[in-house]
């Protein structure tokens, strides 16, 4: 309903798909209006009253994002069983939180930033070459991948490449940030290692049992570009939703813009030099029966920008892809029965895609 916007005025023969379809065809992006000079965001970027309303932030100084610390976490014990203690208690309550001293050089995370800046910055005629809504390419620049079924789009362009099982030809890899993709790609690999480590220890499993499971055969990089907004009250950079994956390990750059929801209020993510982001996703949440949260976060459109962040999304290959991923029997009891059915990642993935325009989590299509 043309109410349901807080632009007045709305033109009653406004023809949305005609304004999607022109927005699509120009493979400028966001940006591409950004350059343009615009000063009032056009329609399609406007969200419903009742969703911007809900941009309040938590004023409570005790709600923090858990940081923990890894140093030690392969080198001493102690320290490790205190680093698990951390992680189950963030997994619990959170389902989100930042590490620390996490291996990855602050060098190799300050190049990644600077090569999605490099990318999306780089000539319009360039970047389009990438630009595609093909979901079979393994790597593309896209601005909304939903921009045909939302009801509103996201201020913000996405670059993404699949990364594993499969990697793509370095060739068909954009020359301004090629290397810094593969190379940070191959240390948050081996981040992930001892991240699923930790989770399965938190779980009470042994360290090998997620990887065992296959839960991290499969990395998909996203990277989105948020540019600076003239109307940031009217619309969001990314809308709620939680992840389809099992982790995801996630870099941003230091505007800030990313919220969680706890408790019914939401929270900054406020960035930290050096530190990554963690959050659990949906099937981690199905695999622990519930033991670990899936938490709903969001990120709001900004005056300043650009923002960048980059977040490597872990799941199971889609090969092969009948393997059912249910509760882990070993967390389960007479107390503690399963409280989901099982289901691929891939049928998992596209339930959720067809159910995230209003920030539900698609778990509860699979609840027993």
């Amino acid at each position: 309903m043309i109410t349901c916007n807080t632009r007045e005025g709305m033109d009653s023969e406004y023809d949305r798909k005609s304004e999607l379809i022109a927005f699509d065809d120009s493979k400028a992006g966001v940006k591409g209006l950004v350059d343009a000079g615009v000063a009032k965001i056009p329609r399609m970027f406007i969200h419903p009253q009742h969703n911007l309303r809900e941009k309040s932030v938590s004023t409570n100084a005790q709600l923090r994002i858990p940081i923990i610390d890894l140093e030690g976490v392969n080198s001493d014990a102690i320290l490790r069983a205190k680093i698990i203690d951390k992680v189950r208690n963030a997994c619990e309550i959170w389902g989100i939180f930042q590490i620390v001293n996490h291996g990855i050089l602050k060098s190799v995370l300050e190049e990644m930033i600077k090569g999605i800046r490099r990318f999306n910055e780089q000539d319009t005629e360039v970047k389009k070459e990438f630009y595609t809504r093909d979901s079979s390419k393994k790597v593309k620049f896209v601005s909304n991948s939903d921009l045909f079924q939302a009801p509103a789009a996201t201020w913000k362009d996405s670059f993404s490449c699949i990364i594993a099982p499969n990697p793509p030809d370095p060739t068909d890899m954009p020359a301004v940030c090629r290397d810094i993709i593969m190379e940070y790609s191959k240390q948050v690999k081996m981040l992930a290692n001892t991240l699923f480590e930790l989770v399965a220890e938190a779980l009470g499993l042994n360290s090998n049992h997620l990887k065992d499971m296959e839960c991290a055969e499969g990395l998909f990089l996203v990277s989105h570009y948020y540019p600076a907004c003239p109307e940031p009250e009217l619309t969001m950079g990314t809308k709620t939703h939680t992840d389809p994956t099992f982790l995801t390990v996630l870099l941003q750059d230091q505007v800030g813009g990313l919220q969680v929801l706890h408790e019914k209020q939401w929270v900054n993510v406020n960035p930290v030099p050096g530190a990554l982001v963690i959050n659990t996703g949906d099937l981690l949440q199905l695999v622990s029966n519930d033991m670990f949260r899936s938490a709903k976060h969001r990120v709001l459109a900004n005056h300043k920008g650009p923002r960048v962040s980059v977040g490597s999304f872990f799941s199971p290959s889609s090969l092969p892809p009948s393997k059912l991923y249910g509760p882990i029997k070993e967390l389960l009891s007479e107390e503690n029965p399963p409280k989901y059915k099982e289901t691929t990642a891939r049928d998992y993935g596209t339930y959720h895609r067809a159910e995230r325009h209003d920030g539900t989590s698609a778990l509860h299509h699979f609840k027993l």
